[in-house]
């Protein structure tokens, strides 16, 4: 894509990554790059400093010295092609015929979400409000919402509600995302709270299925969602390290690799 046409968010998300990779970030030189004026890239970097996701300087930006949770409507434009081929292998993997299907929020389970947006005889259950919004007017399937406090970094409904509601359902299958997957560490989230919401529809689901493109594998967060024993399969994407995957296999998880363009494990 031409960094000419890069939308708001595109443009954010490219910032928030060259900050993350460099440690800072020239305002002149993200003008000159992105085709748009000195000012604009001021007002895009005084939107990330409120949000604590960095800190400007005179002439640009520097990293925070805390780890970030970087919020779903950044992450959307975020290695879209991995994601894309991951949510399409879940999409056929996924049990024909009658379903009930836990999604916990993330971007690439959203992606999934609109692929299985037309299958029949689907039950959805979900505390993610975007896969909510993709799915409320579909007449052809079911949807159940938790309920619970909002998240505005994951757009996930968590909290006391959310589990009450996640322990009086059974699950056939739930596609789980995360921000880190590693054989050490299970699955993890930056946010507790959130962590706590998703482990009980883990536990509430025959089969777990985890979604994490390459960048998640190894990874480990703060807070603990669960081992990676409870994990039945992760697919992810090429990028992904080798030790990190084998590590899993070695664990007892399958592991799929997703690849384009029909992808062969």
């Amino acid at each position: 894509m031409p960094q000419s046409s890069l939308r708001r968010a595109d443009r954010v998300s490219a910032i928030l990554e060259r900050v993350a990779s460099h440690g800072s970030v020239d305002a002149g030189q993200l003008a000159d790059e992105f085709r748009v004026s000195p000012a604009t890239i001021r007002r895009d970097l005084q939107v990330l400093e409120d949000q604590r996701l960095l800190s400007r300087t005179h002439g640009g930006a520097v990293a925070v010295d805390v780890a970030y949770e970087l919020p779903v409507r950044y992450r959307v434009g975020q290695r879209r092609e991995e994601k894309a081929l991951v949510a399409r292998k879940v999409a056929a993997l996924l049990p024909k015929g009658p379903l009930t299907l836990g999604m916990t929020g993330g971007t690439t389970t959203h992606l999934l979400a609109r692929l299985l947006a037309e299958r029949v005889d689907l039950t959805v259950v979900t505390n993610a409000l975007n896969i909510a919004a993709e799915l409320a007017l579909r007449p052809r399937l079911k949807l159940i919402m938790t309920g619970g406090v909002s998240r505005t970094q994951s757009y996930e409904l968590v909290g006391p509600i959310a589990d009450h509601a996640l322990a009086g359902l059974n699950m056939a299958v739930a596609v789980v995302g995360v921000d880190g997957i590693s054989a050490r560490g299970g699955l993890t989230t930056h946010d507790e709270i959130e962590a706590n919401t998703n482990a009980v529809m883990i536990k509430r689901a025959d089969r777990v299925i985890v979604v994490a493109d390459g960048s998640k594998v190894g990874k480990v967060c703060l807070a603990g969602i669960c081992a990676i024993t409870e994990v039945a399969m992760l697919v992810t994407d090429a990028s992904a390290d080798p030790a990190g995957i084998e590590a899993i296999r070695r664990a007892g998880t399958e592991v799929i690799v997703a690849s384009a363009p029909d992808g062969v494990r």
